[in-house]
Parts: structure tokens; C-alpha cells; sequence
């Protein structure tokens, strides 16, 4: 006896057609299976993109964390030069009335002060010809 024989004892050999339609589902299936495949591939460029994305956020996050730090010393700067600057007119206000109220005492400091102005600009206006 063959092994074919013994094989196929008591089972019939397939007909074209349940062969025909094995092969349909095997196609079918590695359709399936290729579109599966491909629809895997396609993930996998999201994420790799999707990764891309967030490195590059991560990046731009730590430049402006840098920008940020930056602006922060710039107005503590700007700050502090304003209170001095503020320091500085409050004492020349100061200064300033000091010298007006003692003006009122005296009137000819108050005189004094207008000549000096004139002169200064007359020199301004030869300089400026």
C-alpha cells in the first residue's frame, strides 16, 4: 500500500473547486495580513513623527525656558537702575526745592539763575549758526 493510499483511506481527494476555494481564502487572508503590515508601517511613521514633534517641543521649551531666564535678569536689571533712577530725582526734587524756597528768601539768587539761562542759551544759539 501507498502512503497516498493509506493516507487517503476513507477520505476523498478534494475537488477543483474546494481548492479553488482554499486558495481564495488564502489570498484573502494574506491580503489581510499585507494590509495589516502596512497599516503597522504607517503607525510606526506616526510615531516616529509623533516623537520627532515632541523632541522638537522639547527643544523649543528649553530655548524659551532660556529666553524666559534671560528676560527675568533684564527686568530685575531695569528694575533695580528705575529705583535708583527715582532715588536720584526724588533728591535732585529735593535739591531742587531747597533751592527755590531760599531763592524766596533771597531774590537775587532768583535773578542770578535767569542770567545764567539766558546765557546758556545764547551760547546754544551762536553754537547751533
Amino acid at each position: 500500500m501507498s502512503d497516498r493510499s493509506a493516507n487517503n483511506a476513507g477520505h476523498a481527494e478534494p475537488s477543483y473547486s474546494e481548492v479553488d476555494v482554499a486558495t481564495r481564502r488564502l489570498m484573502a487572508a494574506l491580503d489581510a495580513l499585507e494590509s495589516a503590515v502596512e497599516r503597522r508601517r504607517e503607525a510606526d511613521r506616526d510615531e516616529n513623527e509623533l516623537a520627532s514633534r515632541i523632541q522638537a517641543l522639547g527643544a523649543d521649551r528649553s530655548r524659551l525656558a532660556d529666553e524666559l531666564d534671560g528676560s527675568l535678569v533684564k527686568s530685575r536689571r531695569l528694575e533695580r537702575a528705575n529705583r535708583e533712577i527715582a532715588e536720584r530725582l526724588d533728591a535732585a526734587i529735593g535739591t531742587i526745592r531747597a533751592v527755590l524756597d531760599a531763592g524766596e528768601e533771597s531774590p537775587g539768587l532768583e535773578s542770578a539763575l535767569a542770567e545764567e539761562d539766558e546765557a546758556n542759551e545764547d551760547e546754544e544759539d551762536s553754537e547751533g549758526s
